[in-house]
């Protein structure tokens, strides 16, 4: 897995990650992992249902991972929920 089969979800449109996904999947990438941290999270299982049912309906979810990071903000740790949803092409 090379960093950049990793599309990062965060504040813009859900389209805009949509198309990076589906152009690493054109380029010839086999596995496209969709990362995303706190309140992009829904906004990242959003893109990978789109390329899923739009663009690409032969991917498939191979792996969902859930985690909390420790984030400092402020001089004091917040803990925040990430999602790595790995897509996979056969």
């Amino acid at each position: 897995m090379t960093d950049e089969n990793i599309v990062y979800i965060g504040r813009k449109p859900a389209m805009n990650y949509v198309l990076a996904v589906v152009t690493q999947f054109n380029s010839g990438s086999k596995e496209v992992v969709v990362k995303a941290r706190g309140r992009a999270i829904s906004r990242a299982v959003d893109v990978a249902e789109i390329v899923r049912n739009r663009f690409v309906p032969e991917a498939e979810i191979k792996d969902i991972k859930i985690a909390t990071e420790p984030v400092e903000e402020e001089g004091r740790t917040a803990n925040v929920s990430s999602i790595e949803i790995y897509l996979e092409k056969p």
